[in-house]
């Protein structure tokens, strides 16, 4: 069997060809030095298929041998990566290889996000595959990245043939396990609930995870980690995969009738039936694999570290980013331009740097059902052009930004009532609506070209250097008014082209403008976001103690750099929960910082508050940005209490972060072990001015003080001291 085989600097990835073309996954997994083909054995299975040209070899089954890219149609019985059909009806490829090369650099996806390095930082495996039938080629690329410890995967689908093909399903990656009993990491929720971890073991049949609601959803996000039972945040194999795509997406688990397991991800085969014309080829979006054997914490790093320099871009994708006030929970839409002026007074005074106007400064935007896709200022409303405005706020010494939503529209707007055709309704039926609006089709050029002109020409009104794109619906009533029924099986993808197409226009335009992601908070959290845009609204929900499970979910593939977070008002409009301003600046502190609400309206003692912790962020930014993140004890059920650290990469510094979530009379101590530190270095603490051990402060820790009442927050800040 020829191998081909690999490499990082910690993991392996072996496949192998076998003599009759097939291509085998053999391991991934810690780096091994030695040939795995013999974890492949070879048995006869009742009801086993056999491909006709292994003549009377009942051992050689397709249906229990792994797959690199399993395909319907070979007598592959599990859940297929691939399935494609022909004019005549007919489905299934049975997909052999035909050769491979190796070349320098990262390969890139027209169109679409995917993982960039330098190109003495990566390699591109491509691998062909065939199906002589239907004439169609099958090409598996993979990135690596050694120092990383990453693999990506795509694929692109080649007609080559004289006849249209029908793509039904192309996933981007598949791993099959020979043997493991693992365990699935997936993050489900709900809107303002969004990224909450489960556990889950892999059980026998298919488990599938999924949005099919325009964008990565709310309800599963489009990361997710197998683990061995056994492992921990700090020991155990684990496997983690993320797929570079803000659309609807599925995960497949499996485990077969003799304990294998197969894993793989890429875009929902739901209403997907891509047509294929002769010479055209199909590109799937980018899954970024990684493995680690050292426990999630390590895994979650290797994705953090990948985020933050190989899929963010720009000049934010590792600055610190301006501290922001974001009028939506002070004023909603109630607001005019005096009140808007007072709040960034009040806020420029506390050292706030960046001033964001969010709903409600457009068109006859006084409520949702009304304006959206009318992108021209009211100048009313604000008493002037956003231009007058923006320069009264940059006399103050801060920035501005602006909220848009373009990829909606209102029934009740001047841009509906000209073009009703450019959103999705399905003629003869009454459209369902969410928020009071409708989705605009962006897979259609037109419409994408529209709504930039209409953008564009905003931020050339007025100094504007930060955009909050939100997109608060999910999508539905598909239909098309152009090319017929034969784009309704693209149309899905080709919208998270258009969007895709939108942002890389701004970024191109505006290659100083700070993009903030948004989706009802966090629906479309997900990398292939952060390609476009180095931040996203982590979630609407804005109360710290919900927050923190909610980040802390983020947390296992997302860096802290990636999340928007601000210090709300209290009691919370969304749960009506107290909490004081410490305990909401040190929650909010493990994002990019800010504040959303009216800051004229809090005490004089939370005012100073504000003050210190706006200087205590703008000094620790990069420790808690770019330095590393650890769960210490994480929110759940029978937990007093919360937290995290942050430690540099030389070690040299670390900041502790603990939230009680509940008091007891008569409490035993509390102590919380930091991680990431050097045992052999000696840490000064500023907070009580003693000397620690890193060994101490590792297996020991810090003691939880011991106040009344719930929902305390405490901020440790350790760097390393001179040794005598």
């Amino acid at each position: 069997m020829e191998l081909i085989s690999l490499h990082t600097k910690n993991t392996t990835y072996q496949m192998g060809i076998s003599k009759n073309g097939f291509l085998l996954h053999l391991y991934y997994g810690p780096k091994i030095s030695c040939d795995a083909d013999y974890l492949v054995q070879y048995y006869e299975r009742g009801f086993g298929s056999n491909p006709y040209d292994v003549g009377d070899d009942r051992t050689f089954s397709t249906d229990i041998l792994p797959q690199e890219y399993p395909s319907y149609g070979n007598g592959d019985f599990r859940s297929p990566a691939v399935n494609i059909r022909n004019n005549q009806g007919v489905f299934g490829v049975d997909l052999r290889y035909q050769s491979h090369r190796f070349l320098e650099g990262k390969y890139r996806i027209p169109g679409l996000p995917a993982v960039y390095a330098k190109e003495s930082e990566a390699q591109t495996l491509e691998i062909v595959l065939r199906d002589q039938a239907f004439d169609v080629e099958v090409v598996l690329r993979y990135g690596v990245l050694l120092e990383l410890d990453v693999i990506t995967r795509s694929a692109v689908i080649q007609n080559c043939g004289r006849e249209d093909l029908y793509i039904g399903k192309c996933f981007s990656a598949a791993l099959d396990f020979v043997q493991g009993d693992f365990e699935l990491l997936h993050f489900y929720g709900r809107h303002a609930m969004e990224r909450i971890m489960e556990r889950i073991p892999v059980v026998h049949g298919k488990q599938c995870f999924e949005s099919r609601r325009g964008m990565s959803g709310h309800q599963q996000n489009p990361f997710f980690i197998l683990a061995d039972r056994e492992t921990t945040e700090d020991h155990g194999v684990c496997y983690g995969i993320s797929l570079l795509y803000s659309g609807n997406f599925k995960l497949e688990a499996e485990k077969d009738q003799v304990n294998q397991t197969r894993i793989q991800m890429g875009l929902s085969d739901e209403m997907l039936d891509y047509p294929l014309a002769p010479g055209e080829n199909f590109y799937t979006p980018e899954a970024a694999l990684a493995c680690t054997a050292e426990g999630l914490a390590d895994l979650s790093h290797i994705f953090h570290r990948l985020i933050r320099h190989h899929v963010c871009r720009g000049i934010y994708k590792t600055a610190r980013r301006p501290v922001l006030i974001n009028n939506w929970e002070a004023t909603y839409m109630q607001f005019d331009g005096a009140k808007l002026l007072s709040i960034a007074r009040q806020a420029a005074e506390l050292g706030v740097e960046m001033f964001v106007l969010d709903d409600g400064w457009f068109g006859n935007r006084d409520t949702d059902d009304r304006a959206l896709g009318d992108w021209y200022v009211n100048e009313e409303k604000l008493g002037g052009t956003l231009g007058e405005l923006v320069q009264q706020i940059n006399g103050m010494g801060m920035k501005f930004g602006i909220w848009i939503e373009p990829e909606m529209v209102n029934e009740d707007s001047d841009l509906y009532r000209r073009h009703p055709d450019w959103a999705y309704v399905i003629p003869g039926r009454k459209p369902a609506r969410c928020r009071n609006q409708l989705v605009l089709d962006f897979s259609r050029k037109e419409v994408v070209d529209y709504v930039f002109g209409q953008i564009s020409s905003l931020i050339d009104s007025a100094n504007i250097e930060y955009i909050k794109m939100d997109m608060n619906r999910s999508i539905c009533d598909v239909y098309t008014a152009v090319g017929g029924c034969q784009n309704y099986g693209k149309i899905m993808y080709e919208y998270v082209l258009g969007v895709y197409d939108f942002l890389e226009r701004l970024i191109q335009k505006y290659p100083k403008l700070l993009i903030e992601g948004c989706a009802g908070g966090g629906g479309r959290f997900d990398a292939g976001m952060l390609y476009y845009t180095p931040q996203i609204w982590c979630s609407d929900n804005t109360d710290a103690i919900e927050r923190i499970q909610i980040q802390h979910g983020t947390s296992f593939g997302y860096p802290v750099s990636a999340v928007g977070s601000h210090v709300s008002a209290s009691p919370n409009h969304q749960t009506g929960r107290a909490a004081d301003i410490q305990t909401r600046g040190v929650v909010a502190m493990a994002g990019s910082f800010g504040y959303e609400l009216d800051l004229s309206l809090i005490s004089d003692e939370e005012k100073a508050a504000v003050k210190k912790q706006i200087a205590f962020y703008q000094r620790h930014w990069n420790l808690i940005q770019n330095g590393e993140y650890y769960r210490l004890h994480s929110p759940g059920k029978d937990r007093d209490i919360a937290a995290w650290n942050f430690v540099s990469e030389d070690k040299e510094e670390a900041l502790l972060n603990i939230i009680s979530l509940s008091t007891h009379a008569n409490a035993p101590v509390s102590y919380v072990k930091c991680k990431g530190l050097d045992p052999k270095k000696k840490y000064y603490c500023e907070e009580d001015g003693r000397v620690y051990d890193g060994s101490i402060l590792s297996h020991i820790g810090i003691p939880v003080p011991d106040v009344q009442g719930e929902y305390k927050a405490w901020q440790y800040y350790f760097h390393v001291c001179a040794t005598d």
